[in-house]
């Protein structure tokens, strides 16, 4: 079974994908929090398939350990977590890379 999302992160500060970052993907209720839906670690290429087959739609979120993977080098940062919120509106398959580094980081929906 393949999930509908997908991710990869790029460590801009050396070039090389971010392995072993953990990441957590949650769907935001009716109700306030929110509730975990998947959750696993990038691999040696700093890529990552979480979740179901398909998600359901609404407001999903993951979160990249940004912290600890940095701490893992003995490099400071500023960002201890990233937080990239998006919306679910049909069962296209979803890419949500990062490009991180220390001090900065972007996103956008790939392909």
């Amino acid at each position: 079974m393949t999930s509908q999302l997908t991710t990869h992160i790029l460590d801009a500060s050396t070039g090389f994908p971010a392995s072993g970052v953990a990441v957590v993907l949650s769907k935001m209720g009716d109700e306030p929090g929110i509730m975990q839906v998947a959750s696993g670690e990038t691999d040696l290429d700093g890529r990552l398939s979480l979740g179901p087959e398909f998600l359901d739609h609404g407001t999903h979120v993951l979160t990249f350990a940004t912290g600890a993977y940095f701490a893992g080098l003995g490099v400071e940062t500023f960002y201890p977590s990233v937080t990239v919120t998006f919306r679910v509106t049909d069962d296209t398959h979803l890419h949500v890379p990062l490009l991180l580094s220390p001090y900065s980081y972007s996103t956008y929906r790939g392909s």
